[in-house]
């Protein structure tokens, strides 16, 4: 199992600067991670690190709370896309969710996806916060509107990605698409569990840890 190619190599903390994403991509190269996830007002600079290399820049849209409009994430999407960003981790609105207003959670995905054109889009749909109804709605509507792959979380809300919910979405989504298991993931067994659980990529700051 080439556990590095399916990583997403984050560091998506506030407070993180220049040299901290410098040392990102560096790491990210040197391990043939599959991306480096990086917050928009980086990716300029993940894109220009890396170019050449096989790591791609991924970053994050309605990031952490998914509640901003739909016409803001659309642009943020094509935004971070002419920046070089290849790959969207975009957060569904959840409260739209919780009322059941499915047809403005899958619209708004699939607009993203319009905007993403060929690049990759994965949505967060924040397991934590969703019951496991709420979850499998979360997925289905997801493929409906022609996501590439689902993902547990933020990593910045109550807790991460757990097991179950890797299990959970797999079944869901079946074969077809990708499932993301992010938040938490600190070390070679959590990484190998989530992988045989379903998840063909891990969001995780503690990539370097994994593979060594």
């Amino acid at each position: 199992m080439e556990l590095n190619r399916l990583i997403d190599h984050t560091n998506l903390k506030p407070e993180a600067t220049k040299n901290d994403i410098e040392k990102l991509c560096s790491e990210a190269k040197e391990n043939h991670f599959a991306s480096v996830c990086v917050n928009p007002t980086f990716v300029p600079l993940a894109s220009k690190l890396l170019k050449g290399s096989d790591v791609k820049v991924c970053t994050v849209i309605g990031f952490p709370l998914g509640a901003n409009l739909t016409a803001t994430k659309v642009f943020e999407t094509k935004n971070c896309i002419d920046e070089g960003a290849q790959e969207i981790d975009m957060v569904i609105n959840i409260g739209r969710l919780k009322d059941k207003d499915y047809d403005y959670v899958e619209n708004e995905i699939r607009e993203i996806k319009k905007a993403c054109a060929d690049k990759i889009l994965k949505v967060i749909i924040e397991c934590c916060l969703l019951t496991d109804d709420e979850k499998v709605n979360a997925c289905q509507l997801s493929k409906n509107a022609g996501a590439d792959f689902v993902k547990t979380s933020t990593g910045f809300s109550k807790w991460g990605a757990k097991k179950e919910d890797v299990k959970l979405m797999r079944e869901t989504v079946g074969k077809e698409m990708g499932v993301k298991a992010a938040g938490g993931i600190k070390d070679k067994t959590e990484a190998i569990e989530m992988v045989n659980n379903g998840a063909t990529r891990l969001g995780t700051s503690h990539g370097v840890d994994i593979v060594k």
